[in-house]
Parts: C-alpha cells; sequence; structure tokens
C-alpha cells in the first residue's frame, strides 16, 4: 500500500516573519507540504493557478485586495479549491463576507499547531473549519432574519449546516458504525472519516459521538430502519 500524498499548501501571509514560522512548523509533518508562499492577495491568485495546489491557507488581513477578495477570486477560479482562512478577530461582518466568498472556514491566528493541523486535513478532506469561539457569530450569520416572532429552531444547533458527507457520515454514526466501518461503506479512508467526524462535533458543539448520535436522533436526522 502506497504512503499517502502530502497534503500541498499554498500559504499566504504578508508578515514575512510569521509566514517562515508558519512554513517551517507546518513542514515538519510528513504530510504536509508547503508548495508556494505569497505576501498579498494577488500573487495568491495568480499562484493558485500556477501550482494548483490541495487547499490555500490564506491571512485575511493582506496589503492589495485583500484576503477576502482573492478567496472570492480563488474559488471563483477553482470552485473546488478549499480555503482556509487565518484572522486576527472574528466580528460578524468578517464571517458574513468570509462565507461569501467561498471560505470554508478560518482559525484565528494564536491557534495551536496541532488543531491547525487538523483544521488543514479537515477541510482539505471536504469538511468545514469554524473557530469555536465565533459559534454565535456563524449561526447568526447563517441564519434567515428574523420576520415575526421568535420561535425554537430545531436546526439551529447545527449551523454552520453540515455538509451532505457530513450528514451521511452523522447517519452512520448514529447507526453504531465505526470509522472503519463508515469508510469501507462510503469508500474513502479512515483518515478522511476521523476530520469529518471531528467536524461535525465542532459544528454540533458535542463532546463525543454518543451525544452527536443523541442529537441526531432528537433532531430526527437518522431513520428509524437504520437503528
Amino acid at each position: 500500500m502506497n504512503a499517502a500524498s502530502p497534503l500541498r499548501i499554498l500559504l499566504v501571509e504578508d508578515d514575512e516573519l510569521f509566514r517562515l514560522g508558519l512554513s517551517t512548523r507546518l513542514q515538519r509533518e510528513p504530510l504536509l507540504k508547503v508548495v508556494a508562499e505569497a505576501a498579498d492577495g494577488e500573487s495568491a491568485i495568480e499562484l493558485a493557478n500556477q501550482v494548483r495546489p490541495d487547499i490555500v491557507l490564506l491571512d485575511v488581513g493582506l496589503p492589495g485586495i485583500g484576503g477576502v477578495e482573492a478567496c472570492r477570486q480563488i474559488k471563483q477560479q477553482q470552485p473546488e479549491l478549499p480555503v482556509l482562512v487565518l484572522t486576527s478577530h472574528s466580528q460578524k461582518p468578517l464571517i458574513e463576507q468570509l462565507i461569501g466568498a467561498g471560505a470554508s472556514g478560518f482559525c484565528l491566528k494564536g491557534i495551536e499547531a496541532e488543531a491547525l493541523i487538523l483544521a488543514l486535513q479537515s477541510v482539505a478532506a471536504g469538511a468545514s473549519w469554524w473557530d469555536q469561539r465565533s459559534t454565535d457569530e456563524i449561526r447568526a450569520a447563517f441564519s434567515p432574519k428574523a420576520t415575526g416572532p421568535a420561535r425554537p429552531d430545531p436546526t439551529a444547533a447545527s449551523d454552520p449546516p453540515l455538509t451532505q458527507r457530513e450528514q451521511e457520515i452523522l447517519t452512520l454514526v448514529a447507526a453504531g458504525k465505526t470509522n472503519r466501518e463508515i469508510a469501507e461503506q462510503l469508500n474513502i479512508t479512515a483518515g478522511t472519516v476521523r476530520v469529518h467526524v471531528h467536524a461535525i462535533l465542532q459544528k454540533l458543539d458535542v463532546r463525543d459521538r454518543t451525544q452527536a448520535a443523541i442529537f441526531a436522533l432528537q433532531q430526527g436526522l437518522v431513520p428509524e430502519t437504520l437503528l
């Protein structure tokens, strides 16, 4: 069995020292490889087309057109290329802009290296990643504007919404399947299942698979025939 190919990263950060430190740390991981670096949005767009990375790690505070616009243009040219944004703050207007630009998520600068690595792997596998401290802002950004009296929203706990793949995996988790069994059924790797499960737990704001399964049952996300 061949070893997994490294995840090819385009790193976009205008602070040279911060970029050097981040690149050095990421390169220490055997399954990560920084294939190109950029210091502004225009260069990021050009390099994304040239090197065809697996994922873009993009600072939002870039000179020139800025990180949000760079993300938007990258996604317009390569819709399937995931973009994970680095930012020093997480106000609702910024989150709304990132969502609109097509970002797969963001991490606050200062995030632990292990968490950033997991975020990169999760986003590259098709999941999304939103910093836990910004849950309320993200949910508000996704929620429709109120047009009448407030009422309970049974799906609020899962905002931002689960992707189709995450819904499939949550259903199988609730049915008692292991990561290996889920991987075999969906024809993906167990590692990919793991990063999806992590994203699901984060989105649902639950601690473990059991709580995720309980949530799925309570919200009617799991057909009774699977139980």
